[in-house]
Order: C-alpha cells, then sequence, then structure tokens
C-alpha cells in the first residue's frame, strides 16, 4: 500500500528566508497541533517561593532575589510569588522588600504571596502590602484530596470551613484571593465542586490546581481543566485557572502545556525547575516551548542569563546537557554534524546553520553553535576551529590536532589545542633560523 502524503504546511519558523527554498522545513508538529490558546495567559513565577523549598537548595540573598525579579520582568513573566511571609521574620521582611522593589522599579510583574488558610498567614500578607504600598496577591492553600484527608483527619466540612474563613478575611484586608487546592490532581469532583463554589460565593478570584506531587497526565490535566472551567461557567463569575504543577514522573512541561490548551489562565513554574522532590515545572523550558510554538512572543534574549542566576543564587548547577543553557546544548565535536553546520556557515546563511542540526535556534536566545574537536571528530572541526580563532589551518598543523584528538577518549579542551599548535610552532622555528642563515 503506497504511502499517503501527510497535509500540513512547510514551516521555516514562520519567517520568510531569503535565499531558501519554500520546503526547507517540513513539520510534522504542525498536522494534528492544537491551536493558539484563545484566552488571554500568563506566567507565575514560583523560584523564590516554592522553588527554594527544595531541601538542596540555598536560600537566595535578598540582593539575589531583587536581580531576578528583574530578569523575570525582562523575560516576560507577569506574576511572581515573592514568599510566605508568615513563615518567619526573614520572609516577611524579603515580601516587603521586593514588593516594593517592584513598585519602585516599576517592574510589570503582579506579586503574590502564599498562605495556609489560617489568620497566622494572611494577616502578614495583608501587612507587608500596607508597608510596601503595593497590592499583594494572596494564595491561600489546603489540601483536598482524600489521602491527604485520611492522614490528617479532616472531613470536607473541615476543610470549606477553613478555607471559607480565611478567604473572608483575606477579603476583608483587602487583598485578592486565589484559592489553592493542594493534590487537586487526586481529589473526587464531589469535593471540589463543594471547595470551588464555596470559594468563588466567598470572594476568590482564582482556583489553582495542583500537581502536587507530580501524579497527572497529559490527559487528566485536560479532564481536571475543563471539568473547572464548566464549573466556573456555570457560576457566572469571572473566575480565572491556574495551573501549578511538578515533575515526579517528568510530565511536568507537558502537563502544563495541556492545561493551557484545555484552557488555564496562568501557568506556574521555577527556574530550572527547582522545587521539593524533583522539583516544578521548569519555567525556562515552558518559555523556550511557548516561544517556538507561537504562543508567546516576548523577546527572550535573558532567559539564558536568568537560568544562570537561578543556578548561581541558589546552588543549583545546571546539568551540562540541559536544554538551552547547559555548556554542551549548542556543542558538537561529531564529525558529521560540525561539516553540516560549518557548510551552512560557509554560505552566508545564519539561519540556515543555525537550524540544520539543531531544533533550537541558538542565536535567537542569545547562544551559538559551537564545533569542537574530538575522537569522534573530522578535519572539517579542526580547520573550523582554527579559522574561528584566526589561526591559520595548514595542513601539518590541522593532522597534528586531529592526531591528538583521535588519541583520546574526551573532547579537547581548548588548552589541549592550543598545547599542540604551540608544539608545532617551536619544531618549525629552528628550521626558519637556519633557513636565515643559510641565505
Amino acid at each position: 500500500m503506497k504511502a499517503r502524503r501527510p497535509r500540513g504546511a512547510h514551516r521555516r519558523g514562520g519567517e520568510k528566508v531569503p535565499g531558501l527554498p519554500e520546503e526547507i522545513i517540513f513539520d510534522w508538529n504542525e498536522l494534528q497541533a492544537a491551536p493558539r490558546p484563545q484566552q488571554p495567559f500568563d506566567l507565575n513565577d514560583e523560584t523564590l517561593r516554592d522553588g527554594v523549598q527544595s531541601p538542596s537548595v540555598r536560600d537566595p540573598s535578598i540582593e539575589d532575589k531583587l536581580e531576578l525579579l528583574e530578569l523575570m520582568d525582562a523575560i516576560g513573566v507577569r506574576a511572581a510569588d515573592i514568599g510566605l511571609p508568615g513563615a518567619g521574620k526573614r520572609a516577611f521582611e524579603d515580601v516587603v522588600a521586593l514588593a516594593k522593589h517592584i513598585k519602585k522599579k516599576k517592574l510589570r510583574i503582579e506579586p503574590n504571596c502564599a498562605a495556609r488558610t489560617v489568620a497566622a498567614d494572611i494577616k502578614p500578607v495583608a501587612e507587608a502590602a500596607q508597608r510596601s504600598g503595593q497590592k499583594i496577591a494572596v494564595y491561600a492553600f489546603i489540601g483536598s484530596s482524600p489521602i491527604r484527608q485520611w492522614a490528617e483527619e479532616w472531613d470536607l466540612s473541615f476543610i470549606e470551613r477553613t478555607s471559607r474563613e480565611a478567604i473572608q478575611l483575606a477579603v476583608k484586608e483587602g487583598l485578592e484571593v486565589a484559592y489553592v487546592t493542594e493534590d487537586t490532581t487526586r481529589s473526587s469532583p464531589r469535593n471540589l465542586d463543594v471547595l470551588f463554589r464555596s470559594a468563588i460565593d466567598h470572594g476568590a478570584s482564582r482556583l489553582v490546581l495542583c500537581d502536587t506531587v507530580g501524579h497527572a497526565t497529559p490527559g487528566g490535566v485536560r479532564s481536571l481543566v475543563e471539568w473547572t472551567s464548566g464549573l466556573v461557567e456555570g457560576t457566572g463569575a469571572e473566575v480565572k485557572i491556574d495551573w501549578h504543577g511538578h515533575n515526579d514522573r517528568g510530565l511536568a512541561m507537558v502537563n502544563a502545556i495541556a492545561a493551557l490548551e484545555a484552557g488555564a489562565h496562568r501557568l506556574h513554574a521555577c527556574g530550572l525547575g527547582i522545587g521539593e522532590r524533583v522539583g516544578n515545572t521548569s519555567m525556562d523550558l515552558l518559555l523556550l516551548n511557548l516561544r517556538l510554538m507561537g504562543w508567546f512572543e516576548h523577546e527572550l534574549r535573558r532567559l539564558v542569563p536568568y537560568v544562570r542566576k537561578v543556578s548561581q543564587a541558589t546552588g543549583v548547577g545546571i546539568p551540562v546537557n540541559y536544554p538551552l543553557s547547559g555548556g554542551d546544548a549548542f556543542r558538537t565535536a561529531t564529525g558529521v554534524h560540525a561539516a553540516a553546520i560549518i557548510k551552512a556557515t560557509r554560505r552566508g546563511n545564519d539561519w540556515l546553520a543555525d537550524r540544520v542540526y539543531s531544533g533550537v535556534p541558538a542565536g535567537e536566545f542569545g547562544r551559538r553553535q559551537q564545533i569542537e574537536i574530538g575522537h569522534m571528530s573530522g578535519m572539517s572541526n579542526v580547520r573550523h576551529w582554527l579559522e574561528q580563532r584566526r589561526i591559520r589551518p595548514t595542513e601539518e598543523l590541522c593532522r597534528a590536532i586531529l592526531q591528538r584528538a583521535k588519541s583520546c577518549a574526551w573532547t579537547l579542551s581548548e588548552q589541549e589545542v592550543r598545547e599542540v599548535i604551540g608544539a608545532g610552532r617551536k619544531r618549525s622555528s629552528p628550521k626558519r633560523r637556519a633557513g636565515g642563515r643559510r641565505r
């Protein structure tokens, strides 16, 4: 049976590229791609609260937190959890300082704070807003799943009453309220119906659906978001839906995109994906994918500096093979791969060179393709490496470097290549001097 040619558009990243044919890339992703979300959406950065709950991170200094806020603003983040002020004196003072910084610098970030559904957590948020002169929303959370109820010895009436009283207190204090049901993805529709309707009736303007233990799959996420959207629509209230996901099954990224497709208005994520256990949805990878999908238009050349700052401030290293920001993200020492990139470069087409062996265009995010020399390299790697450093690639020198590379089980460092260059120069120097004496 003859294979049928799939119907779909030939794409080149949505742009006309001079000198390239129309069908330079066939994008299979477009064949069954979901349409761009119709609802307005934004991103909530949880790095400074949920992110630092990881047992392996260092709570950043206030100076680092202020710098991170500015980087969040630069990459298009429009909401940020700036802490849990009820946790103690330092946490409270940091929240006030961060809120003041947002106001002073006129950052386009709406700050929010986490709080348990108790007065001892709600009141510090109101006080921080008053002291900073900056509006701060409260994200009031409580466990909602049957397994949590069983462990805590709660019943549904206790959760509903506690939630209602906390929301009423927050509204009385003049705070915008987001109602957060922990472990939403393992909670029954019967329980959620009671809790969500009560929260809406008493003034919550957002419902936050949480995959607290990283249980959900994309299908489950869509079912939950669509069900919640139907409930909200039925109330006639102007209430938005947030998605907050963890990565225990490695599905946080795809789950966040599924939530957006299903109608979520705000996605929560953390820089480098830090957070409890294996972490949260990665803010940087979420932005990377939304940008490449054409769903996020903000310029992202500050995205890598944001990731590096998160790493430096929290003490969490960036894995060498981490997408976009990792040291190896755009490096290759493989001869075939390097040859294709080099040929594209020599044709004078940077667009082509940045995509011929990369699904992520490095230049769009402030990075560049790097050709290295290793045991899998060919002569083109060596010539390119030398030319990039304005070193004349003689046959003798190229052979010597490649021979050195083939004798090693690793990619040569800059220093190792220069040692071969230096040794070659030393060998040729006596001959030049002798030749001079003969003349």
